[in-house]
């Protein structure tokens, strides 16, 4: 609240006594970025005022509802498919797994039939996973409809941990956090995810005033409720927020259940990221667009706002274009846009900034940190920028499944979207131009020479923030890749055709194995068992010899098909092998690599962490 009061009155003040009439159209540019900003720090307060208003219920192990696990693909490989379908149907409590092809592949029907899911297909393919949903909707006869994207792996306590909230007549939905198990992706940065401040402080914030809304998966739906709204939405690219929106009209009910219990698959290079942020860009301003959420009819004023806050994100990019260009056109002009001591407006407006910063870290639990989320904002920018331009654009616009498992056949460096190189480009040459006019050499004045210096300061720090998003998107470690799975640095027992050896890197396509006793043959199969719990025998290639290490290392892959032999090594993976972490509510993963299953790159692997804690 003192935050608040603070920003109303450095507003007022700059209203009153600051405007510049020299300077008119860039000193109200100026103040309008500012006022923006404060509203959506209002926003920001207002939602996540309370995260705990609901009551966890006690988990249930048994229910009357008749629920099924929907597993919606397109064009996903096995080795991210399979351990989503293995996971899902070894949920509790009683239930069916459905796995929803939108590809026509023989192989899918294949592993659904061997790991007991049921598979489901359609002749017409429209309106991509919201009519994948809707076709589905039609053929199962079940109460409560769980949602899991293809790469999402639930678990243990996904169905039985969430289902108690149906008790309530009016609850339509409940969603938990997505979670990633792939911390080496583009949107994380050492132990920050971009995503985590929406899933674990703004989400949870949001139950309070009954305005939790769908998220596409890791969620659980009651299919009377989707069919009362004529079904998942499908005149947007964000079909999960849309229907959300229908339901709160309709009157019903949604949660969001602040635990992980599903992980998924997070954007691994820049290209997967920018798509995907687009995508979500452009559905919501179709959403805007068509469902007019914030004066539409039907919701009550705290939804309203609440939608508000999520949808005013994406223009958050324009407020932060406007700060790095301010600082240039400053240079450039010589035009100050505020007329105030340089040392009163610093003194000032760094006591708004460090209130604002204390209160959103407070407020974000713990899930806050500036530096990331200041160079996400220039990551996300050139994504949002151009989607809400889509707002004056009418259409529907195409839906583009974020790429899982995988890009093409080449490992490709992040391309630099030409907005980034722009910036640095003109930030240049605003320094370049006030050090010439400094010495006369420029028609350009200034009128003071410390208001210059601390333009020329603020346009520094821009300028390293942007050359360090630039940096990242041109990281080889995120190229994109060819279809890869998911490897583990641990170490196991295993025998070859009855000997003795140890397993390294294990994934569902393969790892490296070093038999104790003696050498192996490129290109012969195996016999490989793996002393997972429960142990698991495969028939293996060896495919390639590493002749640096010491002792003799082979790299092996797992012969097609298997299905059941490779569900167990996905859940050993990826759902045993969760560990504890700092939350007190879930599970985190053991360190995963991504890593290209192929003869060529078969050495990319790490040895078992000597501390099994990380």
């Amino acid at each position: 609240m003192a935050s608040l009061a603070v920003t109303v009155t450095y507003l007022g003040w700059r209203i009153a006594s600051t405007l510049n009439p020299e300077a008119r159209w860039l000193s109200l540019a100026f103040l309008g970025v500012e006022l923006y900003g404060a509203i959506g720090f209002g926003l920001f307060v207002f939602s996540l005022w309370d995260t705990d208003h609901v009551p966890r219920p006690r988990p249930r192990q048994t229910t009357e509802h008749h629920v099924a696990v929907l597993i919606p693909t397109f064009d996903e490989p096995p080795e991210v498919l399979l351990p989503t379908v293995a996971s899902s149907v070894e949920l509790s409590p009683a239930h069916e797994t459905w796995v929803l092809d939108d590809g026509d592949r023989p192989w899918v029907k294949e592993m659904a039939d061997q790991l007991g899911a049921h598979y489901l297909a359609r002749s017409d393919h429209s309106h991509a996973k919201a009519g994948n949903l809707n076709h589905a909707l039609d053929q199962i006869d079940a109460d409560l409809l769980a949602v899991l994207d293809a790469d999402h792996v639930p678990q243990p306590g996904f169905l039985t941990n969430t289902i108690a909230y149906f008790d309530d007549a009016n609850v339509a939905l409940v969603q938990t956090p997505q979670d990633f198990y792939n911390r080496d992706s583009f949107e994380h940065r050492g132990a920050y995810c971009e995503e985590e401040l929406f899933y674990r402080a703004i989400q949870p914030g949001k139950n309070r005033w009954n305005a939790a809304f769908w998220c596409g998966t890791s969620a659980v739906l009651r299919r009377q409720a989707l069919i009362g709204v004529g079904g998942v939405a499908t005149e947007s690219l964000t079909e999960d927020i849309h229907t959300t929106i229908r339901l709160h009209r309709a009157g019903w009910r949604t949660v969001f259940h602040d635990e992980v219990l599903a992980r998924g698959l997070a954007a691994r290079s820049f290209a997967e990221y920018h798509g995907q942020r687009f995508r979500w860009g452009t559905g919501a301003m179709q959403v805007l667009r068509s469902e007019h959420p914030i004066v539409g009819r039907g919701l009550t004023p705290e939804q309203r706002i609440s939608y508000l806050f999520t949808l005013n994100g994406w223009f958050e990019s324009w407020r932060t274009l406007a700060y790095l260009l301010i600082p240039m056109v400053v240079l450039f002009t010589g035009q100050i846009p505020i007329r105030a001591s340089l040392h009163t407006w610093l003194i000032i407006s760094g006591l708004v900034l460090a209130t604002q910063q204390l209160t959103m870290v407070l407020l974000g639990r713990g899930w806050t940190r500036w530096y990331p989320a200041l160079l996400f904002d220039i990551l996300r920018m050139p994504a949002a920028l151009a989607a809400t331009l889509r707002l004056l654009i009418p259409g529907h616009g195409r839906f583009e499944v974020t790429a899982k498992g995988g890009e093409g056949d080449h490992r490709e460096i992040g391309q630099v979207p030409r907005l980034l190189w722009l910036i640095v480009a003109s930030g240049a040459g605003a320094w370049a131009w006030a050090g010439a006019s400094l010495l006369g050499l420029t028609p350009t004045t200034y009128a003071s020479r410390s208001a210059v210096l601390v333009a020329l300061g603020f346009l520094i720090l821009q300028m390293v923030i942007v050359v360090l998003a630039i940096a990242r998107i041109l990281e080889p470690a995120f190229a994109s890749e060819r279809r890869s799975s998911v490897r583990m640095g641990i170490e196991l027992d295993a025998t070859v055709d009855d000997q003795p050896a140890t397993v390294h890197g294990l994934s569902l396509n393969g790892g490296r194995v070093i038999p104790a006793q003696r050498l192996l043959r490129t290109a012969s199969e195996v016999d490989l068992v793996i002393a997972l719990d429960p142990p698991v025998a495969v028939r293996a290639q060896i495919v390639h010899q590493d002749r640096r290490a010491v002792p003799p290392e082979w790299a092996f892959v797992i012969l097609a098909g298997q299905w059941r032999e490779r569900a167990i090594i996905a859940r050993a993976l990826l759902v045993r092998g969760y560990r504890p972490s700092r939350s007190r509510h879930e599970t985190a993963v053991a360190r995963p690599q991504n890593s290209v299953d192929a003869p060529g790159n078969a050495n990319r692997w790490s040895k078992a962490d000597p501390d099994p804690t990380r």
